[in-house]
């Protein structure tokens, strides 16, 4: 339901308006209205001004900008670890935090820094280690000896090895060895084994036919190749042990004091939520001005609180709400337990007006009803209910999951109490099974009578829809409006009587007062709702109709049940039909969940909604932590 508001004004001394502001932040229950409008007469006007914080709020507020931007900065140089949540209290120690503020970012920046210039030194190095993995299967069986050199090789074609071992041979008489192996990533690794004096021919030989040797780091220049293949795995390794444990020094530092540090952002998150609330209080020269709104039952609470905690110096008034105030009374939504979950439904629409009603509690009385009356197997309903329960079970910390869960397990039961008086369990299979007949109808057969129920329930519906506004028009104060829309319910009544008099359920002696009722009443009709009252009329009458969608969609569901059970006698083989069965019955379920589902919602959205919520609401948001 919308909690009735109250409009009210705080005032007291302005040393005491921070103090006045945390004490509302803690409450959580007070809105900011940053405007005089409806709250000061024009002859108070001109004595009251926006309030203006002096020289050593403004100092404050930079301090704390700026200490927060250092935190962020500190942050970014910590790993992300899971830390325990801290409950100091910054404001006493804020001068000694920002001391080791400065300090504890000198320290991180320094490991950073130089977690990050190893780091680049460990990506310049690792594309050496494909090479260097390949190329140790081919040096171990090889004999060092410092009369040997080693030639490096990447080659790109396998077909290439044998053109150059070719070329080698007669460029060396077989004064040479040519070793390949293949590295992890598909590419070949060669190496040419040769003396020393052949290097230099050996090498311009691959410059001109264009075959990359692979080349160290100019800092291994005086090495010799089998030094570079060891420098090169020792540093690596090397690397990686003073990366992990730069990591773990950082990590500890994190969880020692990042939860502090975090405590420090909030209370400085909150500090300048306040700073940034009194751009929107008001002063005299002596006294500070707060205009707002809260719920009704809590003024009473927070006048105590004011009265405790500043002994009389802070006064909260309550004032008069206009009518022409209402649009802009902020609206906030609460509900009994039952009802909370189906707001998941109302919150995917605008927010109702301050004189509207709350729609939470007549979806959370229709909507399960609906569901039930279109899906109504009780089979079905325990393995819906059996789901929604696993649902809330694995997601309690999702909100959405929890409201969707509990409004599957409301209407899942519906589902199985309609199922009973349809004498449904996964289509007829009770009386397949055991002979038991329906206590109520069977759908697939009693048409008519399903349909009757429907547009019986599309009627209360659409009829308690069009009351609700005539008691909204008159809380505005239309009249006018709200007698169209209560002469709209006698005439649709009347026509329902007639309907029941064509259909012999009343008797004929009605027909007559009802015709005359109609004939006086439609006059009456165009002088309230002006030329286009006809047509609003006969739309009423077509949502009403458009309540048959719920026998045909259950009929739809039935039918479905009814053919997965008749697959198992069809197929000649128990098993293949039971599997058959089984899987027409979950695609059943899957559609008895979304088809209802969309099908109620829109029932409620379309037809009955816009018969009295008027949306345009302005959500209610309290000063709070």
């Amino acid at each position: 339901m919308i909690v009735r508001m109250s409009k009210v004004e705080i005032a007291g001394p302005k040393g005491l308006l921070q103090d006045v502001l945390s004490l509302l932040q803690e409450s959580g229950i007070f809105q900011i209205e940053p405007t005089t409008l409806g709250f000061v007469e024009k002859v108070e006007e001109r004595y009251i001004r926006p309030f203006l914080p002096d020289e050593r709020s403004l100092s404050e507020r930079l301090f704390l900008e700026d200490l927060k931007a250092k935190i962020g900065e500190l942050f970014s140089y910590l790993p992300w670890v899971s830390v325990r949540k801290s409950y100091i209290e910054p404001r006493s120690i804020i001068d000694t935090i920002a001391e080791n503020l400065k300090r504890h970012s000198t320290t991180c920046r320094g490991l950073s820094q130089k977690k990050e210039a190893l780091q680049k030194e460990s990506d310049e190095i690792s594309r050496y280690k494909i090479f260097l993995d390949a190329i140790e299967s081919i040096l171990k069986g090889i004999e060092k000896s410092p009369d040997i050199d080693f030639i490096g090789l990447t080659i790109k074609d396998i077909g290439a090895v044998e053109d150059l071992k070719a070329l080698l041979s007669r460029l060396l008489e077989d004064r040479f060895e040519l070793l390949t192996a293949t590295a992890s990533d598909g590419s070949l690794i060669g190496l040419i084994i040769a003396e020393k004096g052949l290097s230099e021919r050996i090498r311009r030989l691959l410059s001109d036919e264009r075959i990359p040797e692979f080349t160290f780091p100019s800092y291994l220049g005086s090495l010799s190749f089998p030094e570079k293949i060891a420098f090169l795995k020792e540093r690596i390794a090397g690397l990686d042990s003073e990366i992990k444990a730069l990591n773990k020094e950082l990590e500890r530092f994190a969880a020692r004091w990042m939860p502090i540090y975090e405590r420090v952002v909030e209370w400085i998150d909150e500090r300048l939520s306040l700073m940034r609330t009194t751009a929107s209080v008001f002063e005299t020269r002596m006294c500070f001005f707060v205009y707002g709104w809260m719920p009704s039952g809590n003024v009473s609470k927070i006048r105590g609180q004011l009265m405790y905690a500043f002994e009389g110096k802070v006064v909260i008034e309550e004032k008069e709400i206009r009518e022409e105030e209402l649009e802009r009374v902020p609206i906030f939504i609460k509900n009994p337990a039952y009802f909370r979950p189906f707001e998941l439904f109302v919150r995917l629409l605008p927010l109702p007006r301050y004189a509207s009603y709350d729609p939470t509690p007549f979806i959370g009385v229709f909507f399960p009803l609906f569901f039930g009356m279109i899906l109504g197997d009780a089979g079905y309903g325990i393995i819906l209910a059996m789901f929604a329960l696993f649902l809330a079970k694995r997601f309690k910390k999702r909100r959405n999951v929890q409201d969707a869960s509990r409004i599957l397990l409301i209407s899942s039961i519906y589902t199985i109490f309609f199922g009973i008086l349809y004498g449904e369990f996964f289509g007829e299979l009770p009386k397949i099974l055991f002979g038991i007949e329906p206590i109520c109808i069977e759908r697939r057969t009693a048409v008519m009578p399903v349909l009757y129920f429907a547009v019986t329930v599309g009627v209360v519906h659409i009829i308690l829809g069009l009351f609700l506004g005539v008691i909204t028009s008159f809380k505005k104060k239309t009249k006018r409006e709200a007698l169209y829309r209560l002469l709209n319910i006698i005439v649709i009544l009347c026509i329902m009587a007639l309907i029941a008099v064509l259909f012999d359920i009343f008797p004929d002696l009605l027909a007559k007062p009802v015709i005359i009722a109609i004939l006086i009443l439609t006059p009456l009709l165009f002088f309230t709702g002006g030329l286009l009252a006809p047509f609003e009329l006969l739309k009423n009458i077509g949502n009403i109709i458009s309540y048959a969608r719920i026998m045909a969609i259950g009929l739809t569901s039935v039918l479905l049940a009814f053919v997965a059970n008749s697959f198992t006698g069809m197929t000649g083989n128990v098993v293949v039909g039971v599997v058959v069965a089984g899987l027409l019955h979950l695609i059943n379920i899957i559609l008895g969940v979304f088809s209802p589902t969309i099908h109620a919602l829109r029932l409620h959205y379309v037809e009955f909604f816009s018969k009295f919520m008027e949306p345009g609401g302005r959500r209610f948001e309290p000063l709070k932590k």
